[in-house]
């Protein structure tokens, strides 16, 4: 879809309302990873290099409509300060009188982190009361949140209905690499999907058989459909019940002109665990008493086989349990030949997903991928189809 973008509009001495993702991981109360505020900061050193006063919002965690100390984003401003390398000033609400106090204070060009929007039940709400009251601080909207556009809340899509609303350069890329992945690809196309079950991507498998040329299945949803088709899987984590959905899946792929790969081998152990015993085997000679915990060396060469001719691939979810080596060897030698070949030109990669990225860094290729995506529900809801409404109303 056309995205009404940043380019053209004036934006000096306007109060920029940037609703961005500082929804970072913490531990230990502190910022474990800063790539969502990294990724963040073109668009904001653009809007106040140009003279706007920009005022980020954000949400964090789920502090279901209530004031909760350790949800503050005080070390999300801080931290987006040291990114910048500048202030960063920040306001102890993001309506009302903290609020409108920080921004009056505010010069040409300056930054401010109002406090999180879920503080207030009507964020989640998208009451349009409490989408007026944000709105009121400021003169255009800028939503650089594409991670958090598959919610209607009030700082995501109520607001863009109250002001001039434009994409920030962090969406506009997300949703460029996403088009050229399966909306205008160049074919053919192949998929990788991993993870655990088939009903949570049932949507997303659905949509990719009528999009992509080939579509790898990978992870412990492969065991289902091995295991819908007769092949005896073990102990391996399977369900059972979604048997009659995995052979209709591949009926609807073999329809829509969509090849299916499956493992032909796997890495098997009797649990997992490190360090302990495994075996590689043929897919049809999996132990009554392992489960399927990798795939193996021939399944490598088969879909690696199936990426030299893909000129466009979207990934999805491990095809192991990388966490826990030796079972990362599959995802990582995929990974390194999809760097490959997109290193080589031969290729646009898109990957999504906050297991995917993981397995990406484990690999150490995340550098070397078209576009990484750290969306997640966001990404998966748009690989599954769906209309995300926080960039349907930055529609041109």
């Amino acid at each position: 879809m056309s995205l009404r973008t940043l380019d053209g509009v004036a934006v000096v001495g306007k109060r920029v309302l940037l609703r961005a993702d500082l929804n970072v991981p913490v531990r230990d109360g502190k910022i474990a990873d800063l790539t969502r505020i990294e990724r963040l900061s073109p668009t904001i050193r653009e809007l106040s290099g140009k003279g706007a006063r920009v005022i980020v919002l954000s949400h964090f965690d789920r502090p279901k409509g209530k004031r909760v100390a350790d949800m503050s984003l005080v070390p999300m401003a801080a931290a987006l300060g040291e990114v910048l390398g500048r202030k960063v000033r920040f306001g102890e609400d993001c309506i009302g009188v903290p609020a409108q106090q920080v921004i009056d204070t505010m010069d040409d060009g300056d930054v401010a982190v109002l406090e999180n929007t879920r503080f207030h039940p009507g964020e989640e709400n998208n009451d349009p009361a409490f989408a007026a009251e944000l709105a009121s601080l400021g003169d255009i909207f800028v939503n650089d949140a594409f991670s958090a556009a598959h919610r209607a809340h009030a700082s995501t899509e109520g607001i863009a209905h109250l002001l001039p609303s434009y994409a920030g350069r962090l969406m506009q890329a997300e949703m460029e690499a996403l088009a050229a992945a399966l909306t205008t690809p160049v074919r053919p196309v192949m998929a990788i999907v991993g993870g655990s079950k088939v009903s949570t991507k049932l949507d997303l498998l659905g949509n990719l058989v009528a999009k992509v040329d080939v579509l790898v299945i990978g992870g412990a949803m492969a065991n289902t459909f091995l295991s819908a088709e007769g092949v005896g899987v073990g102990t391996s984590l399977q369900e059972a019940e979604m048997h009659a959905t995995a052979l209709d899946i591949v009926a609807k792929a073999q329809a829509a002109g969509c090849r299916i790969l499956l493992p032909v081998d796997a890495v098997v152990a009797a649990a997992l665990a490190p360090g302990v015993a495994t075996q590689t085997v043929g897919i049809a000679a999996i132990p009554a008493d392992a489960m399927i915990l990798d795939i193996g060396p021939k399944t490598v060469a088969d879909v690696e086989a199936h990426l030299a001719a893909a000129k466009t691939l979207v990934w999805n979810g491990p095809v192991g349990a990388f966490e826990t080596p030796p079972f990362d060897s599959g995802t990582t030698a995929l990974a390194k030949s999809v760097a490959a070949a997109t290193a080589a030109g031969n290729l646009r990669s898109v990957a999504g997903g906050g297991d995917t990225v993981s397995a990406l860094k484990h690999a150490g290729v995340i550098d070397r991928i078209s576009y990484v995506s750290s969306a997640g529900g966001a990404f998966l809801e748009w690989l599954e189809g769906k209309t995300l409404p926080g960039v349907a109303v930055l529609g041109g």
